[in-house]
Order: C-alpha cells, then sequence, then structure tokens
C-alpha cells in the first residue's frame, strides 16, 4: 500500500518526539513493503516550492511555506492556518498522480485536516492521531476563554479534523472516555498508545555526567517542551524543595513559550541545583539520556484530557525509572505505579512528589529495579509494531 504521513515537523532537523516517533513508524511500514511519504513544512526561503528528501529510504515532500514556531502567538496561528493551503497549492499534482491508500495525520497540528480531506477525496484512508485536545488545553490553561472568537475558530478546525477522520485515535483509555464525552458526535475512535523502537544506547555513545559537569550527582533529567501544558513551576518548586538534598540536580533541556520564565525563576530562586539547555539534536538527546538517573516530566494540573508524554518513552527505553506528577485522573498514574516503573503523584501535592524523589535518589537498588521494569513495559506496551499493526487492521477492516 502507498501511505502518506502529515506532520508538521520530521527529521532530521527536528528536536521533537514526535518526528522521531513518525520516522520509526514510517520505517516500520517500509520494512513490511509499504511505500510511504511524508508531508511536512519545509522553509519560506526553500528555492522551489517542494523539496524532495530521503531519510533511510523514506521520501520526505517538504513544502514551502512560514514558520510556526518562535514567531509569536498571532503569526503562528496565521502560519498553522495556511498550512493545507500551501501544502495543496504545492504538491495536488504530485498527490493526484500518488493515489495513497492510507493517510496517517499526525495532530497536533490541527490544520492539516483540509489536506487530509483531499487525500480522502483522492481515495485514502484517513487515520488521525489525536495526541491532545486543542484548543481544550489552552481553555484549561486560562490562555483563551471558551466562547472567544478565537476558539470558535479553532474548534471549526479541530471538529473538521475529527469529521474528515475514517478513525481518531486518542493515546489512552482515559481519554478515549473523555473524548467519546466530549464529542459524542464523532464514533469512529481507537485507542493509540504512543510508540518507539525500543533500542538502547551503546555505553561507549553515553554522554557522560562528567560532560555535563555533574559528576557525581543523582541527575534528573527532564527533556522536552517547556511550556504552560508542562506547568514548569511544578518542576521549579521540586528543585526548591530539594535544596538541601546536595545530590540531586535537575538538567532540563528542550524549548518552549516558558524557557524564558524558567530561566528567571532559577535566579530569582537562587536554584544552584538546577541546569537548564536549550535543544540539542535527537542524537545528543538520546546520549544524554543515556547517562543520567531518573526521567523526569510534570504535566499541569489544569488539563481535563489525560496525555501521556512521548518524552517517557525515550527515558524507557533506556531503563531509567519514571518520576512525575501529573493532572488528577490521569492514567499514566496507575500505570506507572502499578508496573513499579517508577513514582508519580498528582500536580499539587508537592509533599507527595518531593517524598518520591527522596525515595528515589536515596536508594539505588529501587532505581535498578523500576528502571529494569520501565524498560519491560516498553517493550510491552509501547512498541512501534504494535502501532502500526493497529493503523493498518483499523484500515483494511473499515
Amino acid at each position: 500500500m502507498k501511505i502518506v504521513l502529515l506532520s508538521d515537523d520530521y527529521l532530521p532537523n527536528s528536536t521533537r518526539v514526535h518526528a522521531k516517533m513518525l520516522h520509526e513508524l514510517a520505517i516500520e511500514f517500509t520494512g513490511r513493503g509499504h511505500k510511504v511519504v511524508v508531508i511536512t513544512p519545509g522553509c519560506w526561503n526553500q528555492d522551489n516550492k517542494v523539496i524532495i528528501d530521503n531519510i533511510d529510504s523514506i521520501e520526505v515532500w517538504r513544502f514551502k511555506t512560514k514558520p510556526t514556531r518562535g514567531v509569536g502567538k498571532i503569526k503562528r496561528a496565521i502560519n498553522e492556518s495556511m498550512l493545507s493551503v500551501r501544502g495543496h497549492l504545492a504538491l495536488k499534482k504530485m498527490i493526484d498522480e500518488y493515489q495513497f491508500d492510507i493517510c496517517v495525520n499526525y495532530s497536533p497540528t490541527i490544520f492539516f485536516g483540509p489536506l487530509a480531506w483531499y487525500l480522502k477525496r483522492k481515495g485514502a484512508y484517513v487515520y488521525l492521531i489525536l495526541r491532545d485536545f486543542f484548543p481544550q488545553w489552552i481553555i484549561d490553561q486560562g490562555i483563551v476563554q471558551e466562547k472567544s472568537l478565537i476558539v470558535r475558530y479553532f474548534r471549526f478546525f479541530e471538529h473538521f479534523n475529527y469529521s474528515t477522520s475514517d478513525c481518531v485515535a486518542v493515546q489512552s483509555p482515559a481519554n478515549l472516555v473523555l473524548f467519546e464525552k466530549m464529542y459524542p458526535d464523532h464514533e469512529n475512535t481507537c485507542v493509540l498508545m504512543n510508540w518507539t523502537k525500543s533500542k538502547p544506547t551503546i555505553l561507549t555513545d553515553v554522554v557522560t555526567k562528567e560532560e555535563l559537569g555533574l559528576n557525581g550527582k543523582i541527575v534528573l533529567f527532564y527533556g522536552g517542551n517547556i511550556g504552560h501544558a508542562q506547568d514548569m513551576e511544578n518542576l521549579m518548586r521540586l528543585a526548591r524543595n530539594l535544596k538541601n538534598h546536595e545530590q540531586a540536580h535537575l538538567l532540563l533541556i528542550g524549548q518552549g513559550d516558558e524557557f524564558e520564565l524558567v530561566q528567571e525563576t532559577i535566579l530569582s530562586w537562587n536554584l544552584t541545583n538546577v541546569t537548564l539547555l536549550p535543544s540539542v539534536s535527537q542524537d545528543k538527546y538520546i546520549r544524554i539520556v543515556a547517562g543520567v538517573d531518573i526521567g523526569l516530566f510534570s504535566l499541569s494540573s489544569k488539563h481535563s484530557a489525560h496525555n501521556f508524554p512521548g518524552k517517557l518513552l525515550g527515558y524507557m527505553v533506556e531503563s531509567l525509572p519514571i518520576l512525575g506528577s501529573v493532572n488528577s485522573g490521569n492514567d499514566i498514574i496507575d500505570l506507572v505505579n502499578k508496573s513499579m516503573s517508577g513514582l508519580v503523584s498528582v500536580n499539587g501535592d508537592d509533599n507527595a512528589f518531593l517524598e518520591n524523589t527522596l525515595e528515589l535518589i536515596n536508594d539505588n537498588t529501587l532505581r535498578d529495579k523500576m528502571g529494569i521494569n520501565s524498560f519491560n513495559l516498553v517493550n510491552e506496551l509501547f512498541s512501534v509494531e504494535s502501532a502500526a499493526d493497529n493503523i493498518l487492521s483499523q484500515a483494511i477492516s473499515d
């Protein structure tokens, strides 16, 4: 079959987890004998409307478009809104000639819906991978008002995305219940967990603590988006509560709209136990994860949806115990705690977060045991093979 993946970001330059996930999925499909093409935004200054390149035998079509990150919220909304228009204008002839059988549309963004609709018109089965409920999460965060004009605009594209899709795949059972309650008119739903190719880093390639200037420390690593949805102040409070425990050090690497706020908080709270670094390449990121002690994550308590951050899979592949603080009711709490893969508490209970942290940093044996369980869990539930099986079986059965 001919399969097209729609993604707002892709390798080799992307530092985002979903770009790596989709590349692993593309390789899995290719290994099964399918032809895979990735459609993704290129650059505004590229010479041609479309640039075609190959990464690990995956054909990538990059269409000319304006940037959607690092440009401010208003410009981002405008530029993202134009993704499908610019993609269609640049790629219409190529899409018509190719005649794809399956379109895998990764959201966020919500703005590939019209392009997915066009692919559906040309015969493709549209499978939407829905990783967060946008604009619901920015409403939950108080960034926009429920009845505002901008929310009505976003809702239009959101519902268009759902109605265009032959299948909407949310990332956990709890999210499936929530989606069906919030959007009862959309019945074409299933669960698709996040996925990864579980291949641990070779020891000789690991970035050591000495290279990071953290020799002798128990390193709690957070990597990925540094924004409202993650509630970075939650991690800053943890760091402040750990000030008297000199062996513990937080290493944060990523990008996002709260990066500068975290920088300012580190200075104003005099957090000498925190190192904040900008994003690094996918390769270096993995090599850093392989050399730390604990995989750290946070989700805002205001979330109504139950996210399973893709960064956790990277931690688990490297056999890190998981330490987290999330919104109440998130099924990741039971999943991690019951499997003894780590310790996850409810955001807002700072004492529980601190106690879990101390339990991990003070017990090497517990960290090792939970790290092994973490690796076993990723192989059991989050393999790229199972993700490919899910998508193909849905497309064939429908």
